[in-house]
């Protein structure tokens, strides 16, 4: 098994002054902006899409689920490709590429929108793996929870902005949902601008504590399984329930308007917490309290909602309480449990590529099973299961230790 040390055991830490800057900072949450504003609105101008294009529901399933697939397959490629041509470079490309796969998708055709769908999902990848990385390098220990809350948030705000305003754009804009599609490169652009400045003096990544070699992904640590664990199942819960808590809700009885507006309530409370939760654990090394009890309530959120219905307002608010919290949890474990940049990549690329082919996969097969069963207890009693699950796995992720990618 891969090497793991209690905190302050690591003595040989590479010691770097921080870099850190409010203009550091607005170039994290610009690229942070950008890493749902492209996928967000697709979901609310699918009706639209297939109507136009004449794509069958399963196609525009597809459509949906290809980013994740991309996020899987592409996150541990990072690793590599940033020790070779380091981090900033990279994220350069990879808003360069957004940008570029962002227009190829609003184009008249749909091997385009397939095609720009893939490329910008694979930029995206990068972004989602790198940030960890920045923040490890760039950001002082005590304030990256604080950061990493921050960049959820901006995530989480654009994302919702990009929903609202989707099909508003598709009516006021000539080409319809074509130029709905490719508003975000204006984001994407901005975000390119205020990095572009930092390729200056940018230099291939140094993985090891002797900078020689590249660090492998952490296979054979259970620590690091721990936290991509953590990811993969905080990931499913989330994803999940946005793809299903309105259906859920409607098949216990309640309206479809009112069972969009509780989904809407759902991600304000788990937005809200996010932005909370650095206050009360600033200073704390070891998560392993927060990490299982922000697990035990989105089980218990879970419960509700199946033994409950009639509170569901409950079970939605326990969902919105512990999803937020595992979430800026499960990405803040991917800096803070690694001993250097080239070390955070790696670890970054494992749990991002097993979290989100889990998240993937989730929503697809408890949809299956509520076919197969004709109802949503099935699914509900196994989302309740695997967010016990959860406990364990963010206890063990939440210890204050490290994984060292070499043996």
């Amino acid at each position: 098994m891969t090497a793991e040390v209690e905190a302050p055991a690591v003595a040989k830490r590479p010691i770097t002054k921080p870099e850190w800057s409010a203009g550091l900072l607005l170039a994290i949450l610009l690229v942070a902006a950008n890493l749902r504003a492209t996928l967000t609105g697709v979901g609310t101008l699918l009706p639209a899409i297939e109507h136009d294009t004449g794509l069958p529901a399963s196609a525009g399933g597809v459509l949906n689920t290809l980013p994740l697939l991309m996020f899987a397959v592409t996150s541990p490629l990072v690793g590599r490709v940033s020790h070779r041509i380091g981090s900033t470079r990279l994220l350069v490309l990879s808003l360069a590429v957004l940008a570029v796969g962002t227009v190829v998708r609003s184009l008249p055709s749909v091997a385009c929108l397939f095609a720009g769908t893939v490329l910008l999902s694979a930029a995206i990848a990068v972004g989602n793996v790198l940030l960890p990385t920045v923040i490890r390098t760039h950001v002082p220990a005590s304030r990256v929870h604080t950061v990493s809350a921050l960049y959820v948030t901006v995530m989480g705000v654009v994302a919702a902005v990009s929903s609202g305003i989707s099909v508003p754009l598709a009516g006021v804009l000539p080409g319809g949902w074509h130029s709905a599609l490719a508003w975000a490169v204006v984001v994407a652009l901005a975000a390119l601008a205020g990095w572009l400045p930092r390729l200056r003096g940018s230099r291939p990544d140094t993985g090891s504590q002797t900078g020689s070699t590249h660090a492998p992904t952490p296979w054979r640590s259970w620590l690091a399984w721990q936290v991509s664990l953590f990811m993969g199942l905080q990931s499913l819960a989330f994803y999940t329930a946005v793809a299903w808590l309105p259906s859920i809700l409607s098949g216990q009885g309640m309206t479809t308007a009112a069972a969009g507006w509780m989904l809407f309530y759902y991600q304000l409370v788990a937005l809200a917490t996010g932005m909370v939760l650095p206050l009360l654990t600033r200073g704390r090394a070891d998560q392993r309290f927060p990490a299982a009890a922000a697990s035990a309530v989105t089980a218990a959120g879970f419960a509700i909602l199946l033994l409950a219905p009639g509170i569901a307002i409950v079970g939605c608010t326990l969902l919105g309480l512990g999803t937020g919290v595992c979430l800026v949890l499960a990405l803040s474990f991917q800096s803070q449990r690694a001993t250097g940049p080239g070390e955070t990549t790696a670890l970054a690329g494992m749990a991002q590529s097993i979290g989100y082919l889990v998240a993937a996969a989730g929503p697809l097969l408890l949809g299956i099973l509520h076919d197969a069963t004709g109802s949503w207890s099935g699914a509900l009693v196994a989302l309740t299961v695997l967010s016990v699950l959860m406990v364990f796995t963010g206890y063990g992720a939440g210890r204050d230790r490290h994984v060292r990618a070499g043996r």
